[in-house]
């Protein structure tokens, strides 16, 4: 089985290492950028240090990524407002036909010589326990391993990147919410090579915790704890969900007990349409709900904590009234093709779209519920319940059952449906830009409703009604 394993890896490492003429093609291209960049910082009245960071400056980065990330660091004792300011001249000058984006402070994305360039600003601290903004961490992780990867090591770590991708679990974004490229460096460096990793990822038991200088003094309470070794205040895995941690952990043990290619090789199912949605919903025979509503025009990493919070605070309120959800999901829309034939994020300008979904396993409740109110005796609190309800002519008692007194009452939803054409749908905790959002336009989809998503959200269908680990 070794064999078939390291026969299946040299594949895959054949086909993600950049040949020279990549690597040399690249490296003219983030010259240009950091010459460029050089020539920008001159004209200002500061001094700023001009830095290749990211996996183009460690030799990590996969055969065909087209990115590069270039920093200019300057004094941190500039106001905030002023490295903003310069940071954005120096990125216009390097890229005149980029465009503004916002992390923690204003940076400029575009192009040079074929490659989608990142010219960030960031402070020139002495150490990664002294940053001002989150950015200037990123320098100190680049010296980090520049100097303890070499080639092999970094031949397993585009072999394990194109794992984590294939398998879906590559991207600390906060809607992958994944194992990022530092990290996955760093896990390689513990561990020697991606064999060993998977070796002790398969018996991995959660947490798991690494402090590779020893730092040893923070805790944290993530499912994967890797000791920034920049800066012992910080968790490198914090953002990888305990789900994206168990599903390496299953590809892992599924890789070595039979290897083969096809893990490496991420794709999307085959979208589903209506009438395949249609003949999916009556063969589970439950009841879908959704709410579907324009996308707020933010950014991703703020677009999904609001989607996920704004769906578990629906689905326990389905949950708490009865409607028993089985399973639930949030679906947007992805990217679309820009006029000069590169992606960008959808927006709401693009008619861009954001789903609630909820699988319920009890579609329809009875028109009363039954509430219990406090022990009798309890004096004063089940004295003031009784007198609340003892003349009440639409209820049902007050009875004592057990040692508390019970009535039955008219239930205010007894359907998941009305529920959701309710008001009562803002009473629930949302995220601020998606009950903006909701309060603006949306629309209630029940039943056979759910297969005019299929138009728009195919493949997400496809992947919640086919599930994989």
């Amino acid at each position: 089985m070794s064999d078939e394993f390291d026969a299946v890896v040299e594949r895959v490492r054949a086909r993600v290492s950049p040949d020279v003429e990549e690597r040399e093609r690249l490296q003219r291209a983030a010259e240009t950028v950091m010459e460029r960049a050089r020539e920008a910082v001159a004209a200002l009245p500061v001094e700023a240090e001009v830095i290749q960071v990211g996996s183009t400056a460690r030799g990590t980065w996969t055969a065909g990524d087209r990115d590069v990330d270039v920093f200019v660091a300057f004094p941190p004792d500039l106001p905030r407002e002023t490295l903003e300011k310069y940071g954005l001249e120096v990125g216009h000058a390097v890229l005149p036909d980029g465009r503004e984006e916002y992390a923690e402070h204003p940076y400029v994305v575009g192009e040079c010589e074929g490659y989608d360039v990142d010219l960030v600003p960031c402070y020139a601290v002495e150490d990664a326990t002294a940053i001002k903004s989150a950015v200037d961490r990123t320098p100190f992780h680049t010296r980090y391993l520049e100097s303890r990867l070499n080639d092999e090591l970094a031949g397993e770590v585009r072999v394990t990147k194109q794992f984590l991708k294939g398998i879906g679990v590559y991207g600390s974004n906060l809607r992958t919410r994944g194992f990022s490229g530092y990290l996955t460096e760093l896990l390689v460096l513990e561990y020697g090579s991606f064999r060993g990793l998977l070796d002790a990822a398969a018996d991995w038991h959660p947490p798991v915790e690494f402090d590779p200088e020893s730092h040893g003094r923070a805790s944290f309470d993530d499912p994967l704890v890797v000791i920034d070794p920049t800066d012992p205040e910080r968790n490198v895995a914090a953002v990888c969900s305990a789900t994206n941690v168990a599903r390496f952990q299953h590809y892992a043990r599924d890789l070595l007990e039979d290897p083969r290619i096809e893990l490496f090789e991420g794709s999307d199912p085959a979208p589903s349409d209506a009438a395949a949605v249609a003949k999916t919903l009556d063969r589970r025979g439950t009841t879908p709900v959704a709410l579907r509503f324009p996308a707020p025009d933010i950014v991703e990493d703020q677009l999904w904590p609001q989607l996920r919070k704004s769906l578990d605070s629906l689905t326990d309120e389905l949950d708490r009234r009865g409607f028993d959800v089985l399973r639930s999901a949030a679906f947007a829309t992805d990217s679309v093709e820009s006029t000069d034939g590169s992606e960008r994020e959808a927006t709401a300008d693009d008619g861009a779209e954001a789903v609630l979904f909820a699988e319920l396993e009890v579609a329809q409740r009875p028109a009363i519920e039954r509430h219990e109110g406090p022990p009798v005796h309890v004096r004063r609190h089940a004295t003031g319940f009784y007198e609340k309800y003892a003349d009440d002519p639409d209820v049902t008692g007050p009875y004592v059952d057990g040692d508390r007194y019970v009535v039955e009452r008219a239930r205010e939803f007894e359907t998941a449906a009305a529920f959701l054409h309710s008001d009562a749908v803002f009473d629930v905790s949302l995220g601020p830009h998606v009950e903006s959002a909701l309060e603006s336009s949306h629309e209630v989809l029940v039943g056979d409703d759910i297969t005019e998503l299929a138009d728009r959200f195919g493949v997400q269908l496809a992947r919640y009604f086919e599930p994989k680990p």
